[in-house]
């Protein structure tokens, strides 16, 4: 673009960057840009919205948000150097931005659905979400789409930018990446009626930066996989996966028949503004060969799963109330004889009135009941007759010797197998599982683990030394599984 008030400076050009210039012309309402790392995905935006201010004048207003107002600051200091040289003024302060003609762009953090209440009421004509592949849920970002609105009939705008990999890989790659994955389609949302695209960007693209150079630090800052996915842009990379021993050839069987006299029983993990997940198992008998897999006995089968989320928006829940999804639970599993259920503790909370758990039972006219489920997530120096909730999955996971899986799932439990194979380590504490990601599932699935922990042994074990376990032992006369 040019600096009005010197015509032959040039302060800012997509140049030959025609990923942004494709940004800069895009006509669709909602556009998700870049995909990869070194794609100049921030200018795309500040470039954007120099654009829109250029055309609309007074009647253009903005809103760019990142997660935090840390990640903020490199993008307010990059603005700097592109409108200050065009005489806009920028206040400190309020974190905003003016055009000489009336344009005004905001800077603020958005890290959760009660910040996005802060801008109930305001009016812009474009919002930006910079690395929206950093919020856990969409829920924060969509309330943004209601402040897209302009008296002045100026057509309004929400762009993103992002990169594989984050909390919310899996919503955003179902979001943009899977209907179009090669990007440049417009994708159209029947629930809305509104359109989308995602205009892929890569280092490649980007004239102003060493894109060799930068290949090279990428290259040695990571793991194959951490390269493939951030220079790619390869979203079916599992990045910093927790569960790295998931194998869908190993863990993912076609659905069949289960014998009528396996064991069943059924977990769950609670949630309203966020998904619920109900799970139910079946406990494989004798070794048997199905749908060819190999079931060892004492193998936990995921036949069914109820995943309490809003269509088209991962880890937003349904909002229904307890009564409604006790009837729901009963209604599913009528044919089934079910020995137990074990549900999140925080449902037996009792908060001046029945609890959940006691509340689902009600509503399913006393067909639906729970045990309160161990919630222990990581090894506890103070518990050692106890396994660890992820330990207990990753060890079924895992499975025997032989390589076996102690756990598999049916193919149509959908949101078991979108979520829980991109599980991510916590930052802050690694041998947990990043908690404001879509953990539901998991979290369900370790509540059933817990109540069949599996542990493998290679000599018949002391009594005092699995209380509490259900220990697999293999024989090394008959060559079989043994329960002690």
């Amino acid at each position: 673009m040019l600096d009005t008030t010197q015509a032959e400076k040039v302060i800012w050009s997509p140049g030959s960057n025609w990923a942004q210039w494709a940004l800069l012309e895009c006509p669709i309402f909602e556009a998700f840009f870049g995909g990869a790392r070194g794609g100049g995905k921030t200018d795309g935006m500040l470039g954007d919205f120099m654009v829109h201010a250029n055309t609309y004048e007074m009647h253009a207003a903005g809103l760019m948000v990142r997660r935090t107002y840390k990640e903020l600051v490199d993008t307010i200091e990059r603005s700097k150097a592109i409108y200050g040289p065009l005489k806009w003024n920028y206040n400190e302060t309020e974190k905003v931005w003016h055009d000489p003609r009336g344009a005004r762009l905001r800077f603020a953090y958005l890290d959760r659905d009660s910040d996005a209440e802060h801008y109930q009421g305001h009016s812009y004509s474009r919002v930006y979400v910079e690395e929206i592949g950093n919020f856990p849920s969409p829920a924060p970002v969509f309330k943004l789409f209601a402040t897209l609105r302009s008296g002045a009939g100026v057509p309004v705008g929400f762009r993103a930018t992002g990169n594989p990999g984050g909390p919310g890989h899996q919503w955003v790659k179902a979001r943009y990446i899977d209907p179009a994955p090669l990007g440049n389609v417009v994708i159209h949302d029947p629930l809305t009626g509104l359109d989308r695209i995602f205009i892929p960007s890569k280092v490649d693209n980007n004239p102003f930066i060493d894109a060799e150079g930068y290949k090279q630090r990428l290259r040695s800052s990571g793991s194959k996989e951490l390269v493939q996915a951030w220079l790619d842009g390869n979203w079916d990379v599992t990045l910093g996966a927790y569960f790295d021993c998931w194998d869908a050839k190993r863990h993912v069987i076609r659905p069949f028949a289960v014998p009528k006299e396996w064991m069943r029983f059924r977990s769950m993990d609670w949630g309203s503004a966020a998904p619920f997940s109900v799970q139910w198992w079946a406990i494989v008998s004798d070794d048997c060969e199905v749908e060819g897999h190999h079931l060892p006995r004492g193998c936990m089968v995921l036949y069914r799963n109820w995943y309490g989320m809003k269509v088209g928006e991962p880890n937003v829940g349904l909002k229904l109330h307890a009564e409604e999804v006790g009837r729901g639970i009963r209604d599913r599993e009528k044919g089934d004889d079910i020995a137990y259920g074990v549900l999140d503790p925080s449902a037996f909370t009792e908060d001046g009135g029945p609890s959940i758990a006691e509340r689902m039972g009600t509503g399913s006219d006393g067909k639906v009941w729970f045990k309160r489920a161990d919630n222990s997530r990581v090894y506890k120096a103070k518990s050692r007759g106890n396994m660890s909730g992820w330990d207990a999955m990753r060890a079924r996971l895992v499975g025997d010797d032989d390589g076996h899986a102690m756990l598999v799932v049916f193919s149509t439990c959908t949101d078991f197998i979108r979520t829980v194979p991109y599980l991510q380590h916590d930052p802050d504490r690694p041998e947990d599982v990043m908690t404001d990601a879509e953990d539901h599932e998991a979290d369900c699935c370790r509540y059933a683990c817990l109540s069949r922990p599996y542990v493998q042994v290679s000599e018949k074990p002391k009594p005092e030394d699995v209380s509490g376990y259900a220990v697999l032992h293999k024989s090394t006369e008959a060559g079989d599984w043994r329960t002690y």
